[in-house]
């Protein structure tokens, strides 16, 4: 059960959230300053056009309490000289809502334009359900609902930045970032989508340039597209179109971008029968219902019976005031709307071109859909149209889901209004009712199911999926086939066969392996914009400890959620397969050397079916070597920095070309390695983009990989995980094994005579061992200066673990043994080999290693330039906001 929000504050308490968050918004030149306790805060919602979540209504002052006409909170407006919290003066008359918690001066409401919590969910124009992720603790933010601080774990949208207690999920506005195109409106421009409050300290307005965030009360308002921020006053005088800021290149517009529209309980709180008029009252205002108490009533929750007491069971229900005066009563009460003859319904119009956000009319038990639609075309002045081209549609806004339905022309509207405020009261609050054109819009559902066995044909799998899920043949269709890495994608041409192949795919294994499956959306390449484009993102949550999932909720807040993939559900496929047709666009990629290969290795296989086949490629290290980023000058490592700064590193990077290498493995006979461990069966072909080694370097990483397989939870951190490496590196300190006997090398068809060594490692780029130069910088005049781009493989010799640690220490370089373009390995027995970090016992066999084809494109960061000396460091990227610290 939930308790009511508190109205003011007792005598000497202190509380959180509710100061004003307007005082000194924006003050007249000489005028008095406020208290430094009342700060420079601008709060609320700016007003929003037409176009987007417009029509904002802000609170306003009351005095007839809860049953004050809807539209307006109901706010307090106690004796001058009350306490309040953050007040300018002693005689300041303060305004209290009396159900969210809002907080402002008499002399501020002008200037409120922050929507009530009872009323935000009739001023959205566009319903868009939250995506909540898991419970965080949030320091110094406030929730959006009860306006009060996040002391405990609370939920956090990992699109728009909204923030909740888990207890006013229900109550929050489905309000989120609208990021694709539904099929049924036409946008003609992308609009700011303002959030209130939970600003960065420091943030500074646009407009007046003073500072609008605090870390005491919501204050503020930001765009969740762009990141301008700005007073809620100030906000009225920027422009209603959104550019998308400084990262306008790399976000996918939603208009861009075609997804499928998606097609409870009782109030219950405890009561005494003495109170019962203020109880309901009470109960109104928890759960945000801001109408008329007199259009409700408390029926009493009936208790259970035992089952020995007969008797009870035939009494009638609520029987009489002997039981009330004499009993104990009910200890819970339940509340109900009265029926009426007749109710005021709101209509909304289902295009954004109409000057009108809604017209109310009334309904009668004689009215059906098609009443309503041909009452409502006039009003919206489309009389001159027949009412055949319109349907009237019934949409559920949840917090977490929207629902949408078309209501057939003889419902009566009427009798569902009373079934919908019986089962809950708060979901006619939510419910909206919409005249649409009556559009023929074909069901179309892109659903990736990955996990199948690979190598077969489309018409194979189109069986097996049948035999597993019983797909239906005339509604379902395998639309793209991806043999080799066994997925395919199905076109299905309904809503609800969607949602059950999705839900039965989840839960279905084929051949002992689990399928997965993942809904996805349609890029329109055509509405693109010329100078767009946009970047792909792939994050491995399991790379870098934790960052990795705290960037994958930072980059879908900073572009649009549907081009920002995790790799550990699908892998790289799905993405590659949803950019396919966008004629040009970049990659990002945030992990160790083994994901870049990854992605990588999946961009080689689908690059004929892709519109842009070279797409350069960035990356974000979040492994334990990093070699590849250190020579792109990414860094040794992610250490916490800005990911908008990234993300602009990444827009201004350097296009550069990189040789891709094929290791074809033809095993003679499978075989176990000395130290008894069991082998891993390799690919028959691997690429490889940074180096291959073999013995001493590839059985360091395989006791790593093992270590790590056997307690992931303990490899959170870069540093431990550097240590583990030097701690089984000092086991194998005295190990010799004399690879040189174990294997033959033939480097351009010719036999190669190899030194005394351990180790043999075959290297594309400068940096190996995390950083380290393997092959020095000395000239020789037998070999050319290595380039990554040049098609040629440098081959280097180690002797053993003293000899690798001396190389990373610089104090020696590798043994040069050949240079060239195709080599041939001859491994004599079963031997440790380790491609870009990923290790495995191969067994006794030969090894070609070949150029891959073309070329990679690769971003490099350009590098800094120096500030001059005394110059202001200005942290904004046209109207970006700073960054936010991540949750503690």
């Amino acid at each position: 059960m939930r308790e009511a929000p508190a109205y003011l504050p007792a005598p000497g308490a202190k509380q959180q959230g509710t100061a004003c968050p307007h005082v000194g918004s924006r003050r007249r030149r000489g005028s008095r300053s406020p208290s430094p306790r009342a700060g420079l805060w601008g709060g609320g919602r700016a007003p929003v056009s037409s176009g987007r979540v417009g029509l904002w209504q802000a609170h306003a002052p009351s005095r007839a309490g809860p049953a004050a006409a809807l539209g307006a909170a109901a706010l307090r407006v106690p004796r001058p000289g009350s306490r309040r919290w953050g007040g300018a003066g002693a005689n300041c008359r303060c305004c209290r809502s009396a159900v969210c918690n809002f907080m402002s001066h008499e002399k501020c409401l002008k200037h409120v334009k922050t929507p009530c919590a009872s009323v935000a969910p009739s001023l959205v124009r566009v319903p868009v359900a939250h995506c909540f992720g898991p419970r965080g603790l949030y320091k110094r933010k406030f929730c959006a609902v009860c306006r009060k601080g996040l002391e405990a774990p609370a939920l956090r949208c990992e699109v728009c930045e909204l923030h909740v207690h888990p207890e006013c999920v229900p109550f929050a506005c489905s309000d989120c970032r609208q990021c694709h195109h539904d099929g049924h409106r036409d946008h003609d421009a992308q609009h700011h989508h303002w959030r209130e409050g939970n600003l960065p300290s420091g943030a500074r307005c646009e407009v007046c340039r003073k500072t609008c965030g605090s870390s005491d009360v919501l204050a503020g308002v930001r765009c969740e597209w762009c990141g301008v921020q700005a007073h809620s006053v100030c906000s009225a005088a920027l422009a209603p179109e959104c550019t998308f800021g400084r990262l306008h290149t790399l976000v996918l517009p939603p208009r861009a971008c075609a997804c499928c529209p998606a097609t409870s309980a009782r109030c219950t709180v405890s009561a005494s029968r003495r109170a019962r008029s203020q109880s309901q009252e009470a109960a109104l205002r928890a759960y945000y219902v801001l109408e008329d108490p007199r259009d409700f009533e408390l029926q009493p929750v009936p208790a259970p019976v035992p089952a020995g007491d007969s008797g009870a069971r035939g009494r009638p229900r609520g029987s009489g005031a002997a039981e009330e005066e004499g009993g104990r009563g009910p200890e819970a009460w339940i509340v109900r709307a009265v029926p009426h003859a007749q109710e005021l319904l709101r209509i909304y119009p289902a295009w954004l071109k109409v000057g009108v956000a809604y017209v109310s009319i009334r309904v009668t038990p004689q009215s059906t859909a098609r009443t309503v639609v041909l009452e409502v075309l006039p009003l919206l002045g489309r009389q001159a149209e027949g009412p055949e081209g319109f349907q009237l549609v019934e949409v559920l806004m949840g917090s977490r889901q929207v629902q949408r339905t078309v209501l057939q022309d003889a419902e009566p509207l009427l009798a569902r209004l009373r079934d919908i405020r019986q089962t809950s009261l708060r979901q006619m609050s939510q419910t909206r009712f919409y005249v649409a054109e009556n559009r023929v819009v074909a069901p179309h559902v892109s659903l990736f199911v990955g996990g199948l066995p690979p190598g077969l044909s489309a018409q194979e799998y189109a069986s097996l999926l049948d035999e597993a899920v019983a797909a239906k043949a005339g509604l379902v269709s395998v639309s793209r086939v991806y043999s080799s890495q066994g997925a395919v994608v199905l076109d299905v041409a309904c809503f609800a066969e969607a949602e059950r192949l999705y839900m039965l795919v989840r839960d279905t294994a084929v051949h002992g392996r689990p399928l997965m499956a993942l809904v996805l959306p349609d890029v329109l390449h055509s509405k693109l914009p010329p100078d767009c484009c946009p970047l792909l993102v792939f994050v491995n949550p399991k790379s870098g400890g934790l960052k990795g999932r705290d960037l994958l909720c930072s980059f879908r807040k900073l572009l649009n959620p549907h081009q920002v993939f995790e790799l550990t559900n699908g892998g790289p496929l799905p993405g590659f397969h949803v950019f396919s047709q966008v004629p040009r666009f970049r990659v990002l990629v945030c992990g160790g050397d083994g994901t870049v290969g990854w992605v990588l290795a999946a961009l080689e296989e689908v690059r004929p079916r892709l519109a842009c086949p070279e797409p350069s490629v960035a990356i974000l290290p979040l492994g334990t070597g990093n070699d590849l980023g250190r020579v792109l000058r990414w860094g040794a490592g992610y250490s916490g920095e800005d990911p908008l700064s990234v993300l602009v590193s990444v827009d201004e990077a350097d296009a550069v070309l990189m040789d891709r290498w094929t290791i074809l493995l033809d095993a003679h006979e499978a075989g176990g390695g000395e130290t008894g461990v069991a082998d891993v069966e390799p690919p028959k072909i691997v690429q490889m983009s940074n180096y291959c080694g073999i013995g001493i370097d590839a059985e360091l990483s395989l006791d790593f990989h093992q270590a790590r397989e056997e307690e992931p939870g303990k490899f959170t951190s870069r540093f431990h995980n550097k240590g583990v490496y030097v701690r089984v590196g000092l086991q194998k300190i005295s190990h010799a094994r004399g690879l040189h006997k174990e294997i033959r090398l033939q480097v351009e068809q010719q036999e190669v005579e190899l030194p005394s060594i351990e180790g043999l490692i075959f290297i594309n780029i400068p940096s190996w061992g995390s950083g380290a130069d393997l092959w020095g910088s000395d000239s020789d005049s037998r070999f050319e200066k290595p380039r990554m781009d040049d098609g040629l493989l440098e081959v280097v010799g180690v002797t053993g673990v003293m000899h690798m640690g001396q190389v990373q220490g610089g104090l020696r370089s590798g043994i040069r043994i050949a240079q060239g373009s195709y080599f041939r390995v001859t491994l004599l027995k079963a031997t440790p080999v380790q491609v870009d970090g990923e290790p495995w016992v191969q067994a006794p066999g030969h090894m070609i290693i070949s150029a891959a084809g073309p070329k990679v494109h690769m971003l490099r960061k350009t590098k800094q330039k120096p500030r001059k000396a005394g110059a202001p460091k200005d942290a904004r990227a046209d109207g970006v906001p700073a960054p936010e610290g991540d949750p503690k």
